[in-house]
């Protein structure tokens, strides 16, 4: 069946936000853990693609702790935002050629939905997604499928019509479980070697590489 709709990730995927990820990280660290060992950024980006909550639950298991933690990052990760973050050099065309072919198109990130319309209005994209999910949208996020059904579902269209573009494990692992196509970018932090084993339909290299999942 053809391809009709494409989900998107954003972090990694559309945006380069990486340093901004890891700078709010390591200030939330410095505030509320200064007598700890800071955490190695590793194991921050191995978490790419999971909510805060779950990202900070591994350092403590003290919900008042972890949602204290979680504010202190959205604070200081809004602050910075718009001047770290800038999308991967030649997506935006890529994205508005897709939706100029008449592709359906959306947005399942593990960000809240005001922070990921934030990131797309950096990215001069905020006009071109028919939907956007955030984990304030869902009861389980990724790599749990419930964000990329929720998009299908509102969509209105079939798995075997869907297409789920990201660049973690989480990412792809949610596509699977969803029954959607799943296409794996090397442009973000995660290369081949990262991802190999979950066998993801596409590999997409490059930005124009966008291209094979549908025709231009």
């Amino acid at each position: 069946m053809p391809l009709t709709t494409v989900l998107f990730d954003l972090d990694g995927t559309i945006i380069d936000s990486i340093e901004l990820i890891l700078r709010s990280y390591r200030h939330t660290m410095a505030l509320h853990r200064s007598n700890e060992p800071m955490p190695p950024d590793d194991m921050w980006i191995q978490g790419l693609g999971t909510p805060l909550w779950a990202q900070f639950g591994q350092i403590t298991e003290d919900k008042e702790e972890i949602e204290q933690m979680v504010q202190t990052y959205r604070t200081y990760n809004l602050t910075h935002h718009d001047a770290l973050v800038k999308p991967y050099d030649g997506v935006v065309a890529e994205i508005r050629r897709m939706k100029e072919a008449g592709m359906r198109l959306g947005v399942v990130t593990s960000k809240l939905r005001d922070g990921a319309m934030r990131g797309l209005r950096v990215s001069a994209l905020d006009d071109v997604f028919d939907i956007v999910i955030g984990c304030d949208d869902v009861t389980n996020s990724k790599p749990h499928p419930e964000p990329v059904l929720k998009a299908v579902a509102q969509l209105g269209v079939t798995h075997g019509e869907t297409a789920f573009v990201g660049d973690s494990r989480h990412d792809m692992e949610s596509g699977r479980a969803a029954g959607v196509t799943t296409a794996a970018v090397l442009w973000g932090p995660f290369d081949r070697a990262h991802l190999e084993d979950l066998a993801p339909d596409y590999w997409l290299e490059k930005p124009a590489d966008l291209r094979q999942l549908y025709a231009p």
